[in-house]
């Protein structure tokens, strides 16, 4: 599984990518995590409002920073 945080670095971005870590570790999936930071690559996947967190290439939230219980029931 890839998960993608996009987004330019802020402390949101961080927060995101440290919920999204806690998720996958709690379920016990393998994957992925990289961190999308370029503003033309972050436009590719149509969001216009960041963090955002991708799913293998889909976006399942943008604009805020979910909790690590939501992030769960997206990867699942």
């Amino acid at each position: 599984m890839r998960i993608e945080i996009l987004g330019t670095g802020c402390p949101k971005c961080k927060k995101l990518a440290e919920n999204a870590e806690a998720a996958a570790r709690e379920l016990g999936i393998e994957y992925e995590l990289k961190k999308v930071t370029d503003i033309s690559e972050i436009m590719k996947f149509g969001v216009m409002m960041t963090p955002a967190l991708a799913v293998d290439g889909q976006v399942k939230a943008s604009g805020k920073v979910p909790s690590v219980q939501d992030i769960k029931a997206m990867l699942v």
